[in-house]
Order: structure tokens, then C-alpha cells, then sequence
């Protein structure tokens, strides 16, 4: 079932966070993670305007989205639950509310990008993101050319 974030999720939200950061990003340096950390917590999860959406199965939450406007801000799924559709599931169940999804993925995140391009996501834009000191792959899905795909390629 996906149904909206609730501040009682926080806690959950941001260990399914932190395992799959760990996972994701090994690349990044550990202050940065710590910082990102922080912000995860206090500002990107309660963000009056983000909206996120979490995945959750006999009321254990396996992973969630957040949206700010047509971007998705953020998708994690725990570890244990890769490739068992939750991201897709995830995905399918904002896109219909946008005419196109954009996302930023590090160049160095394998996962996220494996996922991205499956999905059908198209690489529009490379730059440094100088913070973290990595290249970061902007990407663009039209979720308009590609709404009457077959969605059971993505699972």
C-alpha cells in the first residue's frame, strides 16, 4: 500500500535512509553524509511543501518517495527490498500527476542510476555538484509520451 508521509514516520523513514545511503552513495565523503544527515531530518522530511508518499506492507514502511514539485527530491528503499518493484510502484504512483518527472543522480551511484535508466529516464544535463565534490546526472522522464507503455517492464 502507498499512502502518505506522517511525522510519526520520520524515524523510519530515515533509517531506510541511512541504510540505503550507506548502500548507494560509499562514494561520498563521511562529513558530507553526516550533514545531509542533519538536513534529512530537520528540513528535506518535514517540508510543508514536498510531498512524500511511503510504501508499506503489514505496517513496516520498505521505502518512499518525495516530490518537490515535478522532481523527485528523493527514493529510497531499504536494502533487503531492491528490485521487488517498491521503487517502481513508487514512481507509477506519482507520475500520472506530472508532465514530466526530473530527478539528480550521482554519477558514481550505480543503483540509482540502473533504476533511473530501466525505468525509462533519459540523462538531459551533467554538471559538479561542488558541495560533494561529484558529478551529478540530471534526468528527465515524460511521463506523457510514455504513459501507455506496458508498466510490467518495470518490475
Amino acid at each position: 500500500m502507498i499512502r502518505e508521509y506522517k511525522g510519526a514516520d520520520l524515524n523510519k523513514l530515515m533509517n531506510i535512509w541511512q541504510q540505503a545511503t550507506t548502500l548507494a552513495h560509499s562514494f561520498l565523503a563521511e562529513e558530507f553524509v553526516k550533514n545531509i544527515t542533519k538536513d534529512m531530518r530537520t528540513i528535506y522530511l518535514p517540508d510543508p511543501t514536498a510531498k512524500t508518499y511511503v510504501y508499506e506492507e503489514n505496517e513496516n514502511i520498505l521505502g518512499f518517495i518525495s516530490m518537490r514539485e515535478n522532481k523527485i527530491a528523493g527514493l529510497f528503499v531499504r536494502p533487503e527490498n531492491h528490485s521487488k518493484g517498491i521503487g517502481s510502484s513508487l514512481v507509477n504512483h506519482i507520475k500520472d500527476n506530472y508532465e514530466n518527472l526530473e530527478v539528480e543522480v550521482f554519477k558514481n551511484n550505480k543503483i540509482g542510476l540502473a533504476f533511473y535508466d530501466k525505468y525509462g529516464f533519459s540523462k538531459v544535463e551533467e554538471y559538479l555538484f561542488k558541495p560533494a565534490e561529484q558529478v551529478i546526472f540530471k534526468m528527465r522522464y515524460n511521463t506523457k509520451s510514455k504513459r501507455n507503455e506496458n508498466k510490467s517492464n518495470f518490475y
